[in-house]
C-alpha cells in the first residue's frame, strides 16, 4: 500500500467535513477514513477546533460537539514541535493561522488544505515551495497526491484567491 499523503486541515475545513458534512468535500473525508490521507494536527489546532465547535452560532449540543471532535481526533496524528533549528515560515496576516503552517512544516505535510484567504495568499511565497503546498479543498480533490509536489499549484491558488 502507498504511504498516506500527509495533510493539515484548517478549522474551517474540519467544520465542513465533521459538522456540516458538506457533500462537496465528502471525498476528502473518505480519503482520511480510508488511510489515503493522514491528517496532522497538534494541541493548539485541536484546542481551536474544540473551541469553535462550542460557538453558539453552530447550535451544537455537547454530544454533537464531542462526536465531531472525536471523529476527527481518531483520524489525526499529533505532531510534536520540531526540535532544534526550524525553517522560518512567512508570517500569516491572521496570527491564529500560523499554527497550521507550523504543523505542516513540523509534520512534513505535503499539503495544507484551507479556504482561508490569508493562508492561500501565502501559497505564492517561494519560501514555502520546498516545504508544503497550500491548496483549497476543491484543488485537493482535483489532484492526484503524486501529481502535486510542494510548491506546485501556486498559479491555480493565485487565481482562486483573487
Amino acid at each position: 500500500m502507498d504511504e498516506a499523503v500527509r495533510v493539515v486541515l484548517d478549522t474551517n475545513v474540519l467544520l465542513s467535513l465533521f459538522v456540516f458534512a458538506d457533500s462537496r468535500y465528502a471525498h476528502l473525508r473518505q480519503r482520511l477514513e480510508s488511510g489515503a490521507w493522514l491528517a496532522l494536527t497538534d494541541e493548539r489546532c485541536l484546542h481551536e477546533f474544540q473551541r469553535v465547535l462550542a460557538y453558539p452560532m453552530f447550535s451544537l449540543d455537547a454530544a454533537a460537539q464531542a462526536a465531531a471532535f472525536d471523529a476527527y481526533a481518531e483520524l489525526a496524528e499529533s505532531v510534536p514541535p520540531a526540535a532544534g533549528l526550524k525553517v522560518a515560515l512567512p508570517p500569516c496576516t491572521d496570527g491564529d493561522d500560523q499554527k497550521f503552517m507550523e504543523v505542516a512544516r513540523d509534520g512534513r505535510a505535503k499539503w495544507l488544505v484551507t479556504s482561508d484567504k490569508a493562508l492561500l495568499r501565502l501559497a505564492r511565497r517561494r519560501g514555502l515551495a520546498q516545504l508544503f503546498a497550500i491548496v483549497t479543498p476543491q484543488r485537493a480533490l482535483e489532484i492526484e497526491p503524486t501529481r502535486l509536489a510542494p510548491g506546485a499549484g501556486e498559479q491555480e491558488v493565485e487565481q482562486e484567491v483573487r
